[in-house]
Order: structure tokens, then C-alpha cells, then sequence
């Protein structure tokens, strides 16, 4: 992968996961491609302060969390604060069926090059930037139009 076309620098992102393995592996590849990664959680009320005291570029959801916590509630809430949401579930009807909480989807089981490519794509698409072509697998669900996009830091 070349890592000069993915919009990394400066770039803050959140990772919300309860396989603490798949977390750790995901923070490692995006920090190697220039990213910083908040603190990894695996809460709902753990990634919707850090949301809110860090205003991460992107948030990345799984959609089933540790205990009865939900992923497409904390994706709703991170919505309305102005922070979207990639959806990293084997969930996909589930997804899917929650477009308006997450700017898009991808599925598991997915490489960490793969979800470093689709981030790329994703905040290339909210600052207006068309030319990275789609990855394999992410359903990009877009952002509303009567909403303003989210401002990236």
C-alpha cells in the first residue's frame, strides 16, 4: 500500500471494538500509515467521552460491544456530536439497516490494510476529495445532504 495517498497526517481516529486483539492490530496499522488512535474502548460511554473531549476524525463501530452495549446507539450519538462512523461488523443486515447512524460499512473479516484503504476513502469522500477509488468490501452509505458534513481536524 502507499501510504502517501491516504489523507493520514493530523488525523485522529477512534476505534470502538471488543476484540481486544482485532483493536490492537487495527491500531498498530493505522498508526503505522500516520494516524493518531485515541485510546482503544470497548464502552459506549468510554467512546462517547473520548469523542467528545478529542473530536476524532472518524470513529470505527463494531456493532455488538462488551456487555449489552450497542454500536449503532453509540454511532447515533457520535452522529448528533458531529463525529461519523465507519461500521467494522460481521453484521451487515444490521448495518445495512442502520445507514442514517454510519457513513458506510465494512464487513468482517477485513485486513488492516483493507480498513487503512477504506478510512482513506471515507475522509477523502467528507472533505470532497473523489479520487481514491472505492475499496473491496466497504458499502459507502454517503452523508446526508441536508446535514453538514462532519468537520475533520
Amino acid at each position: 500500500m502507499d501510504k502517501m495517498k491516504t489523507p493520514a497526517l493530523g488525523k485522529t481516529i477512534l476505534i470502538v471494538e471488543d476484540d481486544i486483539l482485532c483493536a490492537l492490530v487495527l491500531k498498530d496499522e493505522f498508526e503505522d500509515a500516520g494516524y493518531d488512535v485515541l485510546d482503544l474502548t470497548s464502552r459506549h460511554h468510554e467512546a462517547l467521552d473520548a469523542a467528545l473531549n478529542s473530536k476524532p476524525a472518524l470513529a470505527l463501530v463494531n456493532i455488538e460491544l462488551h456487555g449489552r452495549d450497542d454500536g449503532i446507539a453509540l454511532a447515533h450519538e457520535l452522529k448528533l456530536i458531529g463525529v461519523p462512523s465507519l461500521f467494522i461488523s460481521g453484521q451487515t443486515s444490521r448495518a445495512s439497516s442502520a445507514r442514517s447512524a454510519a457513513i458506510g460499512s465494512m464487513p468482517k473479516p477485513y485486513t488492516p490494510e483493507d480498513m487503512v484503504l477504506a478510512v482513506a476513502y471515507l475522509l477523502g469522500r467528507l472533505t470532497g476529495d473523489e479520487t481514491l477509488p472505492c475499496p473491496d468490501g466497504l458499502e459507502y452509505f454517503g452523508v446526508a445532504s441536508d446535514e453538514p458534513a462532519p468537520e475533520l481536524v
